[in-house]
Order: structure tokens, then C-alpha cells, then sequence
């Protein structure tokens, strides 16, 4: 069942993209200017959006630093001015260093919160008086955060990274709480192993390893379907989506088995 406007049709579609100079944010904003979306691409590297719009003839690109309200505030501003709304806003910039309570970094656990989580509060503060606007005039408007399956339940080697996404998922519900009733779609992207810079550092074996390109797809796919949820590879975030509801009990002993064998 579509829990939020189905989108038919992406050919003018002003969408903003937040850490989109790499990995997935790159895929989808690369499959959407193919499907014919006016595409704006921001991330703290200004020389990989340069990038991206030199290879992408009609995108746009806007530098900021999540972690700096004034920033997002600013290029949403300037998002206005050059093309007069946003009919979806993404939010997929992300942090991450695989941590356990063996070698807890403050530093670094407060870097993942201010990306991954605030970061996303700065870009509600910036886009969601737009979309509120948009929405009122009948127009489209929908906003979208990617999380992880990291934020199911707590996992090994994910101390700082997961209870970020584990906010964001908290967050996206409530957003489509509040929003889904004023026409504003809310989606929250759940993705299981991705092959980017960030999980390159990974050491382990990481099952159903899938492409930027192969989420890209998935997500549009998503946005097309109407889902809120969004999340893949199905294979293996299925299993992990029968884990949640288990006992703490039953949990541990399941994670700990997989992890040690």
C-alpha cells in the first residue's frame, strides 16, 4: 500500500540532494538527472560537485557543511533563488568509523551525531518552511532521510554509527506523523551493505554487498512506489527485520552467534 504520493513522472523535478558527492547521494542523483530531474547536488567538496555537473549537463551544485546551520540555511536560500522551489529533498550525507566500547572516541562518536543526525535537523530547519509552502499551494513536496538497518537494533563495531541511525529512523516516523496529513510525502531509506567509500574500510565480510547504482534504483523505485520504508537489499534486510522483534535474550545470543560463529 502507498503510504505517500506515488511520483509518476521526474522530468522538471527540482530535487536537492545533501551529500551527494559520492556513493549513494552521487547514484541517485545521477539516475535522476537521466530520468529528466532538474538536480542539485550539495556536499562540503566543492571539486567532486564541480565534478558531478561537469559529467551531469543541467544539474546544479551547491557547497555547505551540514554540520553548520548557517550553511544549509544559505544554500537553501540559494536553492530558491535559482529554481524557485524544492519538490524532494534527500538528506544522505554520512559519517562513519566502526567503534566498540573497547575504543570509544568522543570525538569521533560526536562527529557521527553531528553528521548523520544533526546535520539532518539543519536541513529540516532550512527545507521544511519550503515544503510546508509548497505543500498549502498544492504543489509537491516531499522530504526523505537515509538511515541504515544499523539503526534496528544495537550491533557490533557500531557504537558510534548506529544510534545516529537510530534517531533518524525515529525521526522519519514521526515526520510522516506530522506531515503525511498536510500532502508532504516522508520516506526514510534504510540500506544494508552499499559499496562505498564509507564501508570500504570494513574489514569483515559484508553479505549482499550491493553497488551505489543497484541502491540508486532501488530507492527511485521506492519514491515511484509510494513506500515510506525503503530499504535493501531484500534478502538481507528482511532478515534483519525478523531479528527486531525478538527478546533481548534471543537477540544477543542470534548476533553473537553470527558474529563468532
Amino acid at each position: 500500500m502507498a503510504l505517500n504520493p506515488r511520483i509518476a513522472d521526474w522530468s522538471g523535478r527540482r530535487i536537492w540532494l545533501v551529500g551527494a558527492s559520492s556513493g549513494i547521494g552521487r547514484a541517485t542523483a545521477s539516475l535522476l538527472h537521466a530520468r529528466g530531474a532538474q538536480v542539485v547536488v550539495s556536499a562540503r567538496g566543492q571539486a567532486a560537485l564541480d565534478r558531478f555537473v561537469a559529467e551531469h549537463p543541467g544539474s546544479d551544485a551547491l557547497a555547505l557543511d551540514v554540520t553548520d546551520a548557517g550553511s544549509v540555511r544559505g544554500a537553501a536560500t540559494e536553492m530558491l533563488r535559482r529554481h524557485g522551489g524544492i519538490d524532494l529533498a534527500m538528506y544522505c550525507a554520512g559519517h562513519y568509523l566502526a567503534m566498540d566500547a573497547s575504543n570509544f572516541d568522543l570525538a569521533e562518536a560526536l562527529r557521527h551525531q553531528q553528521v548523520n543526525y544533526v546535520g539532518a535537523l539543519h536541513l529540516l530547519d532550512a527545507a521544511l518552511p519550503v515544503l510546508l509552502r509548497q505543500s498549502a499551494a498544492g504543489e509537491a513536496a516531499h522530504l526523505s532521510l537515509v538511515s541504515s538497518v544499523a539503526g534496528y537494533r544495537g550491533l557490533p563495531k557500531s557504537l558510534a554509527y548506529g544510534p545516529t541511525k537510530a534517531a533518524l529512523i525515529n525521526l522519519a516516523e514521526t515526520l510522516y506523523l506530522d506531515l503525511s496529513a498536510r500532502g508532504i510525502g516522508v520516506s526514510l531509506i534504510n540500506p544494508g551493505f552499499v559499496e562505498t567509500p564509507l564501508t570500504a574500510q570494513n574489514a569483515f565480510h559484508m553479505p549482499a554487498l550491493i553497488s551505489p547504482e543497484q541502491a540508486a534504483r532501488a530507492i527511485v523505485q521506492g519514491w515511484e512506489a509510494g513506500e515510506f520504508e525503503i530499504h535493501f537489499p531484500k534478502r538481507f534486510t528482511r532478515l534483519l527485520k525478523a531479528l527486531r522483534p525478538l527478546s533481548d535474550g534471543l537477540y544477543f545470543r542470534a548476533v553473537r552467534r553470527a558474529v563468532h560463529g
